[in-house]
């Protein structure tokens, strides 16, 4: 199949348009394809989607009093919402105030909950209950009036390396007897 464009090489992308509900199918050459890419990125880019989402449902006032500036690269927000890019990882903390509800619109959460390798995910897990095991722990001592035992427990929940260290010294010193 020819390209519809230039009618001249192979057809190897096929685009599928629906413009006010009409639909149309456009097979394209590889470059009459980048050209076509170039177009709509210029018609409605990555910057028009961030810019739209960061100023969906703000009051005109909030919009054009937002003059911040990152500290350490210089960007400023109007220019984030321009360009789609921050400028550094600075910029996270100097535009937190306004990326946090952005990210949530983009992703439904401002945090980080991506795939991690399976073995990493089970040893977490396996932390995160352990921490939460100590946290009741700490509280029930307390609640209990237990000071010298919620201590304890208290430096066990800050340094856990150090315990678990200590408990297999513990257990070879028993197997030692």
């Amino acid at each position: 199949m020819l390209c519809d464009v230039c009618t001249k090489k192979q057809a190897t992308v096929h685009l599928t348009e629906i413009v006010d509900d009409q639909m149309s199918e456009l097979h394209l050459c590889e470059d009459c394809a980048r050209k076509k890419s170039q177009q709509m990125e210029s018609q409605f880019g990555l910057a028009d989607l961030l810019a739209g989402l960061a100023e969906f449902g703000k009051p005109l006032e909030e919009k054009e009093s937002v003059k911040l500036k990152c500290a350490n690269c210089g960007i400023t927000y109007e220019n984030f919402i321009k360009m789609g890019r921050l400028g550094c990882s600075e910029c996270y903390f100097s535009f937190k105030k306004y990326l946090v509800p952005l990210l949530k619109k983009i992703h439904g959460t401002s945090q980080h909950v991506g795939k991690s390798p399976h073995k990493l995910t089970k040893v977490l897990k396996t932390t995160r209950d352990e921490s939460q095991d100590l946290r009741e722990k700490l509280q029930k001592a307390i609640d209990a009036e237990e000071f010298e035992e919620a201590a304890r427990i208290r430096d066990q929940i800050k340094n856990p390396q150090k315990n678990k260290s200590d408990n297999s010294n513990k257990e070879n010193k028993g197997d030692s007897k």
